[in-house]
């Protein structure tokens, strides 16, 4: 059974390899804000018990790349939930982690430089990740702390020791 891609169409705007797509978002970025029902979050949100099971997976677009990276990010940012007794305590996790320091294509500690082509502009690329990053977190949150109990889905949960494409945002043995 191969991976699951993204449906999302190909766009015109792209910062390295990675297409810069449209995202229902709050937070300032060079992705556009635009109310659309089902962006590449939401995609990488509902593909990812899927997609992390695949230790390998076929790149045919540059939405893919941005796919993956977000696959990568909610397995990092599930890695955090695992520990968070609350959903306030939670949220401060996802938020530090958003914007912490973070290697981009082309440094020497990003884990996937060989699927990825350093940008011309690393700004841009550091500020879409970012983008990517925040949001990604806030509709993890909503979707891992959806019960009335203040608790962690196990469900959700669960996924945090799966390694997607066998890599780590977070380098090598963490």
């Amino acid at each position: 059974m191969p991976a699951f891609h993204s449906e999302i169409e190909e766009v015109s705007r792209r910062v390295g390899n990675m297409a810069i797509l449209p995202l229902r978002t709050k937070f300032q970025g060079p992705a556009p804000s635009i109310q659309i029902d089902n962006d590449i979050i939401d995609e990488s949100l509902y593909y990812f018990k899927a997609n992390v099971f695949f230790r390998t997976y076929e790149v045919k677009s540059e939405v893919d790349r941005v796919l993956i990276y977000v696959t990568l990010y909610i397995t990092e940012c599930l890695k955090r939930l695992a520990h968070c007794t609350s959903k306030a305590h939670a949220q401060q996790e996802l938020f530090s982690l958003a914007i912490a320091k973070f290697d981009i294509p082309g440094d020497s500690g990003f884990p996937l430089n060989s699927v990825y082509a350093a940008p011309e502009n690393p700004d841009v690329m550091r500020q879409y990740i970012q983008q990517l990053r925040q949001e990604t977190g806030n509709r993890l949150l909503e979707k891992v702390f959806d019960n009335a109990d203040d608790k962690p889905n196990k469900w959700w949960i669960c996924f945090a020791k799966r390694k997607f494409m066998e890599k780590s945002l977070s380098g090598p043995g963490l």
